[in-house]
């Protein structure tokens, strides 16, 4: 029996989150019916953690069980039949490899990426609809980065969670927000970066519909202050929606 991490890539829009669910399509489905196809197997993958429906990702990792027998069986080899048999789904493995039999992708986990992107510019999109958020009104950059740095550390985040969030503690520590910003004609591409140890349902969503309020100057820098001690979700901003987010890496060291 080896133990095999993998890392998946997939278009969210489609799916009703990671986790198995039922009677609805999701990323967890997918790949276990892509395993069973390649090895006769009902095997369950472990993802290090949900996303919601329509999010995407570039890394999500996951682990499972499998016997091959006597066989040899390469990394390469692993991921090309399981991704054929996900093909058309917009679902890749692009990674995998063996790992000792102690290794979970859940609770092994030390940190988790997420991106945002916003596209800020006075016209829709053409290329980007369903992979970005669309803010036509101009963003001060300079005043959402004032406002994320009262987000970090270890705080009680009830006002950016989901009113049906079902974690037993509100408590979480954001290690780290970062807005990149690249200039494209007549606008920026906004790239908000959280990272942190594990989050609220939502949370990162929140934190993002939070930060445009500052960077419309509909509120000030100081005030995502006030709605985090607040400890109220009503205080909080909206939620962003979920096209615009990216599981982009799980850290394990």
């Amino acid at each position: 029996m080896t133990r095999w991490k993998i890392i998946i890539e997939y278009h969210g829009a489609r799916y009703s989150g990671f986790q198995r669910q039922p009677d609805v399509p999701t990323i967890q489905v997918a790949v276990e019916e892509a395993i069973q196809k390649f090895c006769q197997q009902d095997i369950k993958i472990i993802g290090a953690g949900r996303t919601d429906a329509g999010v995407h990702a570039r890394g999500q990792a996951a682990h499972f069980d499998l016997e091959y027998g006597e066989r040899t069986l390469s990394a390469f080899e692993l991921c090309k039949a399981i991704n054929a048999h996900l093909r058309p789904q917009p679902i890749t493995v692009v990674h995998a490899q063996e790992v000792p039999e102690e290794f979970h992708a859940r609770f092994g986990a030390k940190t988790k990426t997420y991106q945002y992107r916003v596209a800020n510019r006075p016209y829709k999109m053409a290329l980007e609809e369903g992979f970005s958020w669309w803010r036509k009104k101009p963003l001060n950059i300079d005043a959402m980065r004032a406002g994320a740095k009262y987000l970090i550390g270890e705080h009680d985040f009830t006002s950016f969670r989901d009113s049906e969030c079902q974690a037993t503690s509100p408590i979480r520590s954001v290690d780290e927000i970062m807005i990149a910003v690249t200039p494209i004609i007549n606008g920026n591409d906004i790239l908000f970066t959280v990272r942190g140890m594990s989050f609220l349902h939502h949370q990162v969503r929140n934190i993002v519909g939070t930060l445009t309020l500052v960077g419309e100057e509909k509120w000030k820098p100081e005030d995502v202050k006030t709605a985090l001690e607040a400890k109220d979700r009503t205080k909080g901003g909206p939620t962003a929606p979920a096209y615009g987010l990216y599981l982009h890496d799980i850290a394990y060291e």
